[in-house]
């Protein structure tokens, strides 16, 4: 799809979000942006990230929808089974969020700062993302802005924000501190 005027994009954390961010206001795009993740732990790493990303929207001026759900329980329910696929579910969770948001809200389309990250599955993304858009009737926007990683660090550390050490889930919190994956 084309660039849309009006773009609701889920962000994971303000670090992920300032280079595309900024790259989508250049190009003249009113985003309004949308915390929902319930997959980050501990509660302060939770909490600490929210802050951020408040901080960061309190500056810049956009809208902020905060789905402040922290859902470590049902999540790690949802995954305990299988821990090595709990990506797919993260990501459904958060995308189907993201599209039903944009849908309520009126948003042409609807994206994520997931697609920031050079760590993520970007076509398993790019399929859950499209099957929330159909089921929700509203367009998904998908930018690869991974291009933009060494930018977004630089920002984002210019700017004083809190950076975090992992994606956020409790298994990817083990991954990083005993270096595996």
């Amino acid at each position: 799809m084309s660039a849309p005027e009006k773009l609701l994009l889920h962000s994971c954390c303000a670090p992920c979000l300032i280079a595309p961010y900024q790259q989508l206001k250049a190009e003249g795009i009113s985003v309004s942006v949308l915390w929902y993740n319930p997959n980050i732990h501990p509660v302060t790493e939770y909490r600490q990230r929210l802050q951020t990303l408040k901080d960061f929207a309190q500056r810049e001026g956009f809208e902020l929808f905060v789905n402040d759900a922290y859902g470590l329980r049902d999540f790690v329910k949802a995954v305990a089974d299988r821990p090595d696929a709990r990506c797919e579910h993260c990501y459904r969770v958060r995308l189907e969020m993201a599209a039903k948001t944009a849908a309520d809200h009126g948003f042409e389309a609807f994206s994520s700062t997931l697609f920031y990250s050079k760590y993520q599955n970007h076509g398993l993304m790019k399929d859950i993302a499209s099957e929330m858009a159909e089921k929700y009737q509203v367009s998904f926007f998908y930018r690869d802005w991974r291009e933009l990683w060494d930018e977004g660090t630089r920002l984002s550390k210019e700017a004083g924000m809190y950076r975090q050490k992992y994606c956020g889930c409790v298994f990817s919190e083990e991954e990083r501190y005993l270096k595996r994956k």
